[in-house]
């Protein structure tokens, strides 16, 4: 009791760490869920950490913050030359950081990962603490190193502390550079023998021993190599920190998306990691921050106490965004911290949302319409889509997704993909061939027998792979609909995109929420040439998207099949 006592002596004005937390738990200040959360972690750490050895060490967390605006001068634009006042957030992260303490009396924290809205302060946060870490930790022969994959990324981050150092007259008097302008490299601290460089994966070093390592842009790291380098290089130092600032990503197969769901987790206290800290901004469900500004301090912490980035900069965003899918998306991921299934996706989650209908299968039967196919050529999805024609005057166009996959070694590429394939073919999402190849076979007889569920007017086909299942239909006597070969270039593919992005906009065309089908739109992103035209780039995709080109290839013959002389049909 003595313990837990003492942490609480001082006033929450002392304790601008503890003052926030308070603040966010008590609704006080907005913030999002995992912010929430590890607000609550702070203040029940406060009541029960001495249980496991924890202890709030106020003075030192205080020194850190003060560190920072005393000695440390921001620089670029209105902020040149201007002391570094940290705001409530910064206060929360860089206090945590420097006054949790653990059993063995060094530092609790041994990884921080903080994700904003891009233009929080972010990267001036992280130099400054690197900086504190060279010349103010009482560390010897502390090695600080800003790192990515690449070098010019690294220098970026670098670059921040380096410009600090220029602006405050007390870290020129101790920190020697090396380098001049631009291309200063090092930052060197000969009193106590320390460094801060910046390094990279394709530097090829093997022996680093970080004091504190700074990683910009996680998001971007395609592999967890820089991370492990780094945190191997810490086992003889006592309270290394590894900090992680990023934004939100458009890839969940990339670390960056295993950091932020174990930091929710840590931060929820689902999982007890006491040297983990998270600062992870998110926006609760049901916000729309395109519908209310009430929400965007949630992943903007800045906005509340600064005019960073601005509300006139992302209210200008958002104007640009409405109605235009791919802009959309990336707007919600960079000023709203929405992890997004591609770097710039052709359709937005929410945009594809409101096209989702229910409606039953077996009610279409004998209806007319058309298809696309996309045929894989051994392990990849195979992809065929309907498109069925309305009977009713104002009825939208209905999508009937299938999609294959070759059963054999189904588990392992779940694995690989992070998608949950063997889940979806239990569910009735996905169907699978026998064997490691797609049978081409089941195929045949698949679609033979859907094109006597339907009344079929035509498929269309990208003739890659098709020589052999239209030969298969001929040897087994299979008669096909009107088969049309679609090109997968600019030529055909562009128009085809316009049509499919008109029906779906103006609420002619409808999907029934088919897993598989959302999976592949949500990563589709289109190429453009430079006469504008647009196509659907497997390339540059973060995963599958089979359905979605199945779906624009069946939107492109919509309007060229032949009339129907009813006048209740409504082909246009």
């Amino acid at each position: 009791m003595t313990t837990t006592r003492k942490t609480r002596c001082k006033s929450s004005s002392d304790d601008p760490v503890t003052q926030y937390a308070r603040e966010v738990v008590a609704g006080d200040r907005v913030a999002g869920p995992h912010v929430r959360a590890q607000c609550k972690r702070h203040l029940d750490d406060l009541e029960h950490g001495h249980k496991r050895g924890l202890k709030w060490d106020l003075d030192e967390a205080n020194k850190a913050i003060r560190f920072f605006e005393l000695v440390l001068k921001l620089n670029g634009g209105d902020f040149e030359g201007k002391p570094f006042l940290l705001l409530p957030w910064q206060k929360f992260v860089v206090g945590s950081l420097f006054g949790w303490k653990g059993a063995d009396g060094y530092r609790r924290f041994r990884v921080a990962y903080v994700e904003t809205a891009k233009g929080s302060g972010k990267s001036p946060l992280a130099a400054g603490i690197g900086l504190k870490g060279l010349v103010a930790d009482n560390e010897a022969r502390a090695e600080i190193y800003s790192a990515a994959t690449k070098k010019d990324q690294a220098m970026i981050l670098f670059r921040d502390a380096v410009a600090m150092v220029n602006q405050s007259s007390e870290l020129t008097k101790r920190i020697h550079p090396s380098g001049t302008g631009e291309k200063v490299w090092n930052l060197a601290y000969l009193q106590a023998g320390a460094f801060f460089r910046p390094i990279s994966s394709d530097d090829g070093q093997s022996g680093p021993r970080p004091h504190i390592s700074l990683v910009d842009e996680y998001h971007e790291h395609k592999t967890n190599l820089v991370t492990e380098m780094l945190r191997a290089g810490t086992k003889s130092r006592r309270q290394a920190l590894l900090f992680i600032i990023t934004n939100s990503g458009s890839d969940k197969r990339v670390p960056c998306w295993g950091y932020h769901e174990y930091g929710a987790k840590v931060a929820a206290q689902e999982v007890i990691d006491d040297a983990m800290f998270p600062y992870i901004c998110a926006l609760d469900d049901g916000d729309d921050p395109f519908e209310s500004e009430d929400c965007w301090p949630k992943a903007n912490p800045s906005l509340q106490d600064a005019n960073l980035p601005g509300y006139k900069y992302i209210r200008e965003q958002v104007t640009e965004a409405k109605g235009m899918p791919s802009k959309e998306s990336l707007v919600r991921r960079l000023n709203f911290c929405v992890w997004t299934d591609a770097e710039s996706p052709w359709i937005s989650r929410e945009v594809w949302k409101t096209a989702e209908r229910e409606y039953d299968i077996e009610s279409l039967r004998g209806r007319r319409a058309v298809a696309g196919l996309d045929l894989s050529s051994t392990t990849d999805l195979t992809a065929l889509m309907f498109m069925v024609e309305p009977v009713e005057p104002g009825e939208p166009w209905k999508l009937v997704p299938f999609a294959w996959l070759p059963d054999v070694d189904l588990q392992r590429k779940a694995d690989k993909d992070r998608v949950p394939w063997v889940q979806w073919k239990a569910e009735g999402w996905l169907n699978t061939t026998p064997g490691a190849a797609i049978s081409k076979r089941v195929i045949l007889q698949r679609l033979s027998g859907l094109c006597d569920f339907f009344e079929v007017m035509e498929v269309a086909y990208d003739r890659w792979r098709m020589k052999d299942l239209l030969s298969l239909a001929n040897d087994d006597g299979i008669t096909l609909p009107p088969m049309r070969e679609f090109g997968q270039g600019f030529k055909d593919m562009s128009p085809a995109v316009e049509q499919f992005e008109r029906m779906l906009l103006n609420g002619e065309l409808v999907h029934p929420g088919h897993k598989v089908l959302n999976y592949c739109v949500g990563n589709a992103v289109v190429e453009q040439d430079a006469a504008e035209n647009r196509k659907l780039s497997k390339e540059k995709a973060t995963g599958r998207i089979d359905l979605a080109v199945a779906a624009v290839m069946a939107a492109g013959i919509v309007t060229t099949v032949e009339r129907p002389s009813d006048p209740q049909v409504l082909f246009f």
